[in-house]
Order: C-alpha cells, then structure tokens, then sequence
C-alpha cells in the first residue's frame, strides 16, 4: 500500500465511522444471524495474493458489520455499557499508528511517563490519596488477579520460589465479579480456599459473616491473607460497606482489594466522591475507563499503595532487558505478567482532555438521572417491580410473573433489535438488568426501550389494551 493510497483509504475509514456514530440508532443492537454463520460465509483459506483494499472493506460491510453487536449503540443496555467516545477513538487510532511497546522506559518513555501523568489526574478526580501508584492492565479481571499475587507476595514472600502451601484464604462477596474466583484459581489458591461471603439485603458483603469466618480460618492454623471489596457489583450495582471491611481486613493483617471497575468511575463526581469511602484504605483498587470514562476498550486502571509488593511479585529481568538504573526511570513490565504493553494511556489522556472533568461528570450525573427516572416509571407500573437498589445507573426489575414470563420478555425485547438487556437471578428469582453507560444514550432511547418493554409484556399476555400506561 503506497502512502497516497493509505492515505485516501484512511479518509474512506474516517468517513465510514464518523456515519456510523451519526446514524448509529439506525443499526439493530443485536445481530440475527445464527452460530457459524459467518464462518459459513467467509473464505475458509487465506488468500495467497494480497487483495485490493476496495473488497475488503466492502466485505467488512456486508459480511462483518451484520454479524456485530454494537455495543456503542445508545440502546446496548446489557451487562455494562462500554463506550467508544470520538476523542477517544483518535487516540486508538493514533495508538496504532505509533505501534509502540512499553515493557520499559527506555523502549518509549512517552508511553510510560504519559501513562504515569494521566493515572495521577485521573487519581486526583476520584479523591484517591497520592500514594496509590497507578497502572493501566487491559481487564479489570486481569487487575484483580495482580491484586491477589501481590496479596499473597505480601502475605507468604517465599511462595514465589517455593509455589502455594494451600494455606493461604481469600475472601469475597456472594456478589463479586467471578474474576475474582478465576484469579484465584489461576494463581493456585484453589476454591476450597476462596470462601464467598454472603450478603445482605441490598445485596452487600455482610461484615460480621466475614469476620466468622476469617476468625475460623484463622483458628484452623490457616492464613486469611486477602478481602476483596466491591463498589458496584456486577449484578445489582451494590456498594459493599468499604470501611467496615477495611476494619477487618486489618485486624487480620490482609491485604483489602476494591474492586469499582464499574462504580469507581462515579467517584469523579465530586458529590458522589462518597462511594469510595475507604478505599482510601485499601491495598489496591481497580476502575475501568473503559466502562463509565467513555474510553475505547480496553482499559482498566490498577492503583496500589504498594508497588514495591506488586514488583516484587512480578519484577524478572532478563540479560536482554536490563537498563541502565534511575529512580524516575520506571520499567512497567516488573509490575505484572506482560511484557509487551500497548499505549492505552494515550487514549485515555485524549478522553480525560477533550471532554475535561466538568464534562464527564455532566454525562455520569445524567445517567444516574436517567436510571433513576426510569425505576420510578417501573415501580409505578402495576405489571412490574424493581428488584434491587438503583445507587448508579443499573436499573434490576422483572415482570410479575414467572421466571420463564421473565425470560421470555427479554429474549424477544432483545429479538427486536431496538434493543439489548441482559439478566441476572436474585434470590432465586429471573431479573432483567437495564444499564445506562454509553456516552450517546439520551432519555429518548430509554423512553423507546420502556415502552418496547410494556408493550412485549401486554402482547405476551394477549391484553394489549389493558395494561395501564406508566406515570410520565
């Protein structure tokens, strides 16, 4: 591809996605086509001689485009909304341009000191105290596992040279994000050493079950070495009560992990400040941009007050790697398991700029306005109820009826195309989830969405006339 080619191919790119934030509602949320269809469609070799530019985005058109679900649609309310912003964009694309890695300062310092730079505003935003050194991972679930191996690191220094003695317990909500049981079973701790506290009724860790069962464990010659906390679950969006955890945590000499990879992000909302209270106190937090700060996926920030634990557990420098020694110099790659890093701060400086805090905090509070807005609607229906508290911009309600009514609501609100919202189980019962997060949603689309929601419901009961119409 010659320059002049790129060039007017990367205008025609440009061009392409700019019409496709534009007109975006204009696409169904929710592919249709069925498993391996697009396998079916698609080449089953490479091509042995390059092919023109033209077809291929013409087949990323017609073949790719219908099998996506778009999750930068308004109305992609499912799981957590994830928002590809346009400030954002141009730094991915710019990201890729430069095709930088920074395993070390030396191979890009601007990657590593810009990553540093815009970590410390971002800190700032949320009221977090100065010591918490931040580093971008890609997940939130791969942050977490970072925070289970420095715990153990802290807690047993010889496990990296021996391996695990099994004795070591780690401690989490019913409610918290199953990353946390996965990181701790990829790190060898095992699940017959996770122990899963279980909640109250706004769905919270409950501290007194929690202190039950350290104390037991720790009677039982074992080794509580690691509570984790969540501020906004994956579920109902519940905030466990931090401070009290962070009391326990340090009575038994744990490491506390928060995990507010969705929740942490309304803390840049200087009113909203509060649902980080004592995390201040935490070992490490995890927050993920790339859910509620409008950064293209991925981007999960990681904060410790620890860092010389976390390097500790993952600093291994070989021959080819070493560099000269300076306290400024920071090698990111002895803070993790990766090697190569991608500049995944670059973006997020471009988002944190160009939308500023004044106008970020001005989209969170419209959206937590919004959820708001809409469980009122909910709860004033005769036909529906809400399910769980509504702090953020999760909304949990289902019909008043059966699990499988409830189901199959959601299957052909979601068939629709206007739409997509995904489920969880509460007290062993069916509940939809509706999460407000991408940076295009206005009031308009969750309108449309409610209405499809009731109008579902009264087909499926053959009363169209006869549900009543919600309070405006």
């Amino acid at each position: 591809m010659t320059n002049d080619e790129f060039r007017r191919y990367g205008h025609q790119v440009v061009d392409w996605m700019a019409d496709y934030l534009e007109n975006i509602r204009e696409y169904p949320v929710l592919s249709s086509i069925q498993p391996g269809d697009l396998v079916d469609r698609l080449p089953a070799a490479a091509p042995e001689r390059g092919e023109p530019m033209d077809a291929i985005l013409e087949d990323f058109e017609q073949s790719i485009v219908p099998a996506l679900t778009h999750w930068n649609h308004p109305r992609f309310l499912a799981y957590f909304a994830v928002s590809g912003s346009p400030p954002g964009i141009l730094g991915e694309m710019l990201m890729a341009a430069l095709n930088v890695n920074g395993m070390l300062w030396k191979s890009c310092p601007a990657a590593t000191e810009l990553e540093q730079v815009t970590l410390s505003w971002l800190r700032q935003w949320m009221g977090l105290p100065q010591e918490f050194f931040g580093i971008i991972y890609d997940t939130a679930s791969i942050a977490s596992m970072h925070a289970i191996a420095a715990a153990r690191e802290m807690a047993d220094p010889e496990v990296r040279t021996r391996g695990n003695t099994g004795r070591l317990v780690m401690y989490t909500s019913e409610q918290s994000h199953s990353s946390i049981e996965k990181g701790g079973i990829t790190l060898g701790i095992g699940q017959n050493n996770i122990r899963q506290i279980p909640v109250d009724e706004s769905f919270r860790m409950r501290v007194d079950i929690l202190r039950e069962r350290m104390e037991a464990d720790r009677q039982a010659s074992l080794s509580p070495f690691l509570v984790v906390a969540t501020v906004g679950t994956t579920s109902t969006s519940s905030i466990d009560p931090v401070p009290a955890i962070a009391d326990v945590a340090e009575e038994y000499g744990a490491w506390l992990h928060v995990d507010a990879a969705y929740g942490g992000a309304a803390a840049v909302v200087p009113e909203l400040r509060g649902v980080l209270n004592g995390a201040e106190r935490a070992h490490s937090l995890v927050v993920n941009p790339h859910k509620w700060l409008f950064t293209p996926i991925d981007c999960s920030v990681f904060y410790t007050t620890r860092p010389e634990i976390l390097r500790r557990a993952f600093s291994l420098v070989p021959e080819y790697l070493k560099t000269g020694e300076n306290p400024r110099a920071i090698n990111l790659m002895d803070y993790g398991v990766q090697l190569g890093r991608r500049f995944r701060a670059l973006k997020l400086w471009f988002v944190m700029r160009n939308l500023g805090h004044d106008g970020i905090c001005a989209i969170i509070r419209s959206h937590i306005g919004y959820a708001q807005k809409l469980a009122a609607l909910i709860r004033s229906h005769r036909d529906f109820e809400v399910a769980a508290p509504t702090p953020f911009s999760l909304i949990c309600f289902r019909y008043r009826g059966s699990d499988d009514d409830n189901r199959a609501l959601l299957e052909k609100v979601n068939a629709s195309g206007k739409a997509f919202l995904s489920h969880t189980v509460l007290n062993g019962r069916f509940v939809i989830r509706l999460a407000i997060g991408n940076i295009a949603t206005q009031w308009q689309d969750l309108e449309e969405v409610w209405d499809l929601v009731k109008q579902t419901a009264a087909r499926e009961q053959g009363d169209d006339a006869g549900l009543p119409q919600a309070v405006n």
